[in-house]
């Protein structure tokens, strides 16, 4: 019996996208968490993680590799492998001296290997399905793939934090309660605590209940509260100082860059900030946090505060990172919270403090994501089937010849201006909204976000979102496979787009109902999941012919183009003109989505299941 017939496509189809995802949130998410844990400065986190994209961009350019020599079932399996390999030699250097240049180097293994892998994988499935099966599970695998974003962004770093926390001293718990009566917070002065205490390591706080007035403080004693404390913990090296670039004194930046901010900032510019008076910040309350003994020779303890439970009025604005070390264990690391100026009533927050074996937590982590692709590779190596079409295009001396006549091809298909110009804008409001979505649901309320805790982004997306974002793919890949991708196209673009509204809505009324928030954030994954069908499906349905698998490839380069440079300026662009107003230019930027459907050609009957002998 043929295998490709007797192999259901549920027992690789998610298995597979599930497998493609990994690596890559690993590369693009988890790294940059991984090494803002093990104290890397942010201007390196951001410099060499944003080079570990360009894989992604330039993976076309050996694509037609992929498809000229062995078969994408082959291709598959080594990838696989290497990408373990990849994943196990950063556990491995995570502990050594020189970790960094060491794991980033084993990330450039994964990400080309994974950039390959996406090249064979989606070349298996256009030739493991027919028409009408690829359009059906096209959501069904989109779909896999986004729950392997949310496990990498998720799971992993729940795993982490678990190993960590596990691993370390006694958490630190402290509970900030408001109280209507006025207070004055003095700044402590510098103290040394001497000789350690008997007994095992562990945190000493000032006190685990404070009680701070809702009486606002002018902003001169403010800042004064700020920076004396800044300036402690970076004095005793509870923190470091990051790295900053020198200004950009270019022509570009004289002649564009600048004067452009400038204009924008005129215009469009808007202060996030809830309160906008400058004799009315929200009163501060300071506590000290030390060591009761001194750690060893060259050891450090690392503890992470942040929000645990409670009110949002309350901000953590200052000790979020202390590290201790044997010069500075007994004296006082300073934390700061900070009152909403708006919030006079009785609320309590609960904060605490995580440290342990980072470096010991991370390599664990890795170690698992390496045994979870050996998996991965005994179990496609079984049960992947072998369909027919799978075969080397070329072989020998002609080899060299199809490589460029691949290129050649793509470039002369029919209506190919439209089509890049598709993959280029079709996304062009999502590529600038997924980068800010998270941080506008994270910053404080001052500057425009909606304050949550990491824990409940993570509930949000990990939960809610993930239900809505499954349904929507799942029930766009059901309805393209009855009517196809011409019918539905229009419809998915608005899926796509319209949703997008609900963070206008957000940044504008600010609600505090996480269950409003939370609904907001569904019908927009819900949009996604349903009209990323389309963009998926027009690419499939545009790369088909002989060489198919290179030319979906080159596809999705110019798709992680039309991602990557938007994505680049919108950080910039949302600090320039506010949260508000930013998510008002998404919107904008859907427009040229629908423009440009109009001008698309398509087989009316593709993705419709055909009658079958």
């Amino acid at each position: 019996m043929n295998k490709l017939k007797s192999t259901s496509p549920w027992a690789w189809v998610p298995t597979l996208y599930f497998a493609q995802g990994i690596p890559y949130v690993v590369v693009m998410t988890v790294s940059v968490i991984m090494y803002k844990r093990l104290g890397v400065s942010n201007t390196d986190i951001a410099l060499y993680t944003s080079w570990l994209y360009l894989p992604w961009v330039i993976k076309p350019l050996w694509s037609p590799v992929v498809d000229l020599l062995k078969t994408k079932r082959w291709w598959i399996i080594i990838m696989q492998l290497l990408i373990g390999a990849g994943l196990a030699g950063v556990a491995l250097t995570i502990p050594v001296p020189n970790f960094f240049k060491f794991t980033l180097a084993f990330l450039w293994l994964l990400a080309f290997s994974s950039a390959t892998h996406d090249i064979a994988a989606d070349g298996f499935y256009m030739l493991g399905l027919n028409e009408h099966k690829q359009a059906y599970f096209i959501g069904i695998r989109s779909t896999f793939y986004r729950i392997s974003m949310i496990t990498g962004q998720g799971l992993l770093i729940i795993l982490a934090g678990f190993i960590e926390s596990s691993s370390g001293l006694e958490p630190v718990d402290f509970t900030v309660t408001t109280q209507s009566h006025k207070t004055e917070w003095l700044v402590p002065t510098d103290i040394d605590y001497g000789s350690a205490q008997n007994g095992e390591m562990s945190f000493v706080i000032d006190t685990d209940q404070v009680a701070l007035g809702t009486n606002n403080i002018n902003k001169t004693r403010a800042d004064e509260i700020k920076a004396w404390a800044k300036a402690h913990n970076l004095n005793n090296g509870f923190v470091q100082q990051e790295a900053t670039l020198a200004k950009d004194d270019s022509w570009w930046a004289r002649q564009v860059a600048d004067p452009l901010k400038k204009t924008l900032k005129e215009k469009f510019g808007k202060a996030d900030k809830v309160v906008n008076q400058a004799d009315a910040q929200g009163n501060i309350a300071v506590i000290g946090i030390r060591l009761s003994t001194s750690p060893g020779e060259g050891e450090t303890v690392v503890l992470n505060m942040d929000r645990n439970k409670g009110a949002k009025d309350l901000s953590l604005i200052e000790g979020q990172r202390l590290t201790f070390t044997a010069d500075n264990w007994n004296k006082n690391a300073q934390v700061l919270i900070q009152v909403d100026p708006k919030q006079q009533g009785v609320v309590s927050t609960s904060f605490r403090g995580l440290s342990g074996n980072i470096p010991l937590a991370w390599s664990v982590t890795f170690f698992v994501l390496a045994g979870l692709f050996v998996t991965f590779l005994i179990y496609h190596r079984f049960i992947l089937p072998k369909p027919a079409g799978d075969r080397p295009v070329s072989q020998g001396s002609s080899m060299f010849k199809e490589f460029g006549q691949t290129f050649v091809s793509f470039f002369k298909k029919d209506n190919i201006g439209m089509a890049m110009l598709f993959i280029l804008v079709f996304r062009l409001g999502e590529s600038q909204l997924v980068k800010l979505a998270s941080p506008f649901l994270l910053d404080a309320k001052e500057i425009g976000g909606l304050g949550l805790t990491t824990g409940d982004v993570g509930l949000i997306y990990g939960t809610i979102g993930i239900l809505f974002l499954t349904l929507g793919g799942i029930l766009g890949g059901w309805v393209a496979s009855r009517q196809g991708l011409k019918y539905w196209i229009f419809w998915m673009t608005l899926a796509i787009n319209l949703p997008n509204l609900t963070y206008v809505y957000l940044s504008f009324y600010m609600p505090e109902s996480m269950w409003l928030i939370a609904s907001s954030v569904a019908v927009e994954q819900f949009g996604y999941g349903f009209g990323f069908t389309a963009f998926m499906l027009y690419l499939i349905y545009f790369s088909q012919g002989k060489s198919k698998t290179a030319h979906y490839a080159i596809c999705t380069g110019f798709m992680a183009l039309g991602m990557m440079i938007p994505g680049m300026v919108s950080g910039w662009l949302q600090e320039i003109i506010g949260y508000q107003n930013f998510f008002i230019w998404v919107m904008i930027c859907t427009i040229p989505s629908f423009v440009v459907i109009k001008f698309l050609k398509i087989d009316p009957t593709f993705g419709i299941k055909k009658a079958e002998e």
